[in-house]
């Protein structure tokens, strides 16, 4: 039996290698952790569905490779993103250190409009933190960015990071900012009543913003 959903979105997991993107999707879908992960090869891809605002949403999750030698194969999946993680690790200041690089290449390749949470892994290495949570917060708010410290390890604020984006985006459809119908968006309806409900509802909005 196929499984119904009412939208999909296209999500992108970015950040420098061995920040632990793969075991923030591994943790999300399998709500384990990935003890002997690898660096990611090129692409790998997850998927869920999680409620969101009483909507059934299909997250469409690719995870990238961070090192720099992948980084021509894996542009070419941020086209149609409708929202990334952005990774890094608080132990490694060079890992966020490249954070600018990443979200950069998120605005361009993806979409200026694409909803970024900038993700502060590794949180229960909290003796070998190099980057403060202050910092952090700073960066993500000069980049008007969401911003959540999580652990792949712990399972700790992990499902959240997914959800507290995935949210931005639903809200975005729902303020007409996002149409699902417009290619690239990284959104798609996944039920076809929903499409038509939706379609009905702009139509009255527009009929009540010319009548005023």
């Amino acid at each position: 039996m196929s499984e119904t959903y009412d939208f999909l979105f296209k999500f992108l997991v970015i950040g420098s290698a061995g920040t632990g993107k793969s075991c923030l999707l591994h943790q999300f879908i399998e709500s384990k952790f990935k003890a002997d992960s690898n660096h990611t090869i090129g692409v790998e891809f997850g998927s869920k569905v999680v409620n969101i605002g009483g909507k059934s949403v299909k997250l469409q999750i690719w995870d990238t490779a961070g090192q720099e030698r992948f980084r021509s194969v894996t542009r070419s999946y941020y086209r149609g993103a409708a929202g990334a993680l952005l990774v890094y690790d608080i132990t490694s200041r060079e890992s966020y250190n490249s954070l600018s690089n990443w979200l950069v290449d998120a605005r361009t390749l993806a979409s200026p409009n694409i909803a970024v949470l900038l993700v502060g892994n590794k949180k229960d290495l909290e003796e070998d933190r190099e980057v403060t949570f202050l910092e952090a917060s700073r960066f993500a708010q000069e980049n008007e960015l969401m911003f959540l410290e999580t652990s792949a390890l712990t399972g700790e604020n992990v499902e959240e990071a997914f959800l507290k984006c995935s949210k931005t985006i639903l809200a975005k459809i729902e303020a007409g900012e996002l149409d699902p119908e417009r290619i690239g968006s990284g959104i798609q309806y996944g039920d076809a009543s929903l499409r038509r409900l939706t379609r009905h509802q702009q139509r009255q909005q527009r009929s009540l913003d010319c009548a005023c």
